[in-house]
């Protein structure tokens, strides 16, 4: 779907901000390729082409404040939407259902869904759908951040400081990063689907 290699290079360190920022909060960020691209910026940082402190400064700042946003959005505009009686998307039973979830799940699930495209950018706006308390939100969304956007970026850069003509292995390690990504959220599915 990318050719991620001259869309990190052509993006450089404000694109790549304002990618990792829509996909971690922004609805309309949850195509976009995080795990790969991460990994693929921190590749590219250690052939040169990118220094790798302000990199995953940067990466990380974005994660963390574009989950902020997506909070803040859940929290101020979903319980409006879902307030609207007998609507065909929205209904106020499931803002108790998301509240509920969220107390109960809330850290692991803002935790664990970095790592899990399009549940990453829609979780920390149901977190604030849900009421889940701020302090708890920002706690493991900076935790969250720094295992995501630091993390995945540093072993992309150690892949290409270690690994002899690295290039040549980009591919199907990105294909790998991809593949690894989606597995939980299909399995899910079709654990889903076995119930009905």
């Amino acid at each position: 779907m990318f050719d991620l290699v001259p869309l990190v290079k052509n993006a450089g360190y404000f694109g790549l901000f304002a990618i990792i920022f829509a996909e971690s909060g922004l609805l309309i960020g949850f195509f976009l390729p995080g795990d790969s691209l991460l990994f693929t910026a921190g590749f590219l940082a250690s052939q040169g082409y990118l220094a790798i402190a302000p990199l995953i400064i940067l990466l990380f700042i974005a994660a963390i404040t574009g989950d902020a946003v997506g909070y803040l959005f859940g929290k101020k505009v979903g319980p409006k939407i879902f307030s609207r009686p007998q609507s065909f998307w929205f209904r106020p039973a499931h803002v108790e259902k998301t509240r509920l979830f969220f107390k109960r799940y809330g850290a692991k699930t803002i935790l664990l869904s970095r790592f899990l495209p399009a549940v990453r950018t829609f979780a920390p706006i149901m977190a604030g759908v849900g009421g889940m308390r701020y302090r708890v939100f920002a706690t493991y969304n900076m935790i969250g951040a720094l295992l995501w956007a630091c993390g995945i970026t540093l072993l992309g850069y150690i892949f290409g400081q270690t690994v002899p003509h690295a290039d040549k292995y980009l591919f199907p390690i990105v294909l790998l990063i991809i593949t690894l990504s989606i597995l939980p959220t299909v399995w899910q599915i079709i654990k889903e689907k076995r119930k009905v």
